[in-house]
């Protein structure tokens, strides 16, 4: 993980890394976060939130926090995914993220092929979770914050399981969508299986 010490060494010391989560669920809101780390200071034990523990990324969250430079984080609804679409809101909450960092970037690392601003240079990187720390540490970011939202969503809405599934389209939360169909919170731009009171504007990008 040393992209951004390519980016150091040409002098630019604020280096963003911007990853996402909450692309493919079928409910609540997608959330990017933006982290800028301090030049050639890394956090043990940061690696793409996917190949990490629930409990471990839980650990690692504070302490991104306090090492990093700078940190910010995007929250775009549920309402918002179903009337621009997931890529389009996920944009929007990757640059939400960067908007409350501290100081605008001098350049953006995005996890993935799709991403525009109109104002920052930036760079797309396939995989970028796992190969640059500053993404990695932004996927633990957006992944920790999702959950927690999930889990205090599951108090409202307990009979679909968000507190273990986090929206996922896992058997269990198929089963109780067929059961109580869509809740408030349910995506109704997203194809689910076997729901019939959804209406289907998109077939589920994302």
């Amino acid at each position: 993980m040393d992209i951004e010490e390519e980016f150091w060494g040409h002098g630019l010391r604020h280096v963003a890394g911007v990853d996402e989560a909450g692309r493919g669920p079928l409910a609540g809101p997608v959330v990017a976060a933006a982290v800028v780390l301090k030049p050639g200071r890394r956090v043990l034990g940061v690696r793409d939130s996917k190949v990490l523990r629930e409990q471990d990324r839980e650990r690692l969250y504070p302490l991104i926090l306090q090492e990093a430079f700078s940190v910010g984080v995007g929250i775009v609804g549920h309402d918002v995914i179903d009337r621009i679409n997931i890529l389009q809101a996920s944009l929007m909450a990757m640059h939400e993220a960067l908007d409350r960092l501290r100081v605008p970037p001098d350049m953006v690392l995005v996890d993935g092929p799709v991403f525009r601003h109109p104002s920052l240079s930036f760079r797309t990187i396939v995989d970028g979770d796992a190969l640059v720390a500053s993404i990695a540490a932004a996927s633990i970011i957006a992944k920790v914050t999702r959950d927690r939202m999930m889990r205090d969503l599951h108090t409202r809405y307990p009979e679909y399981g968000f507190d273990h599934h986090k929206g996922y389209p896992t058997r269990q939360h198929l089963d109780a969508i067929r059961r109580y169909g869509l809740s408030p919170i349910h995506r109704r731009s997203f194809r689910h299986p076997d729901c019939p009171t959804q209406t289907e504007k998109d077939e589920g990008e994302g």
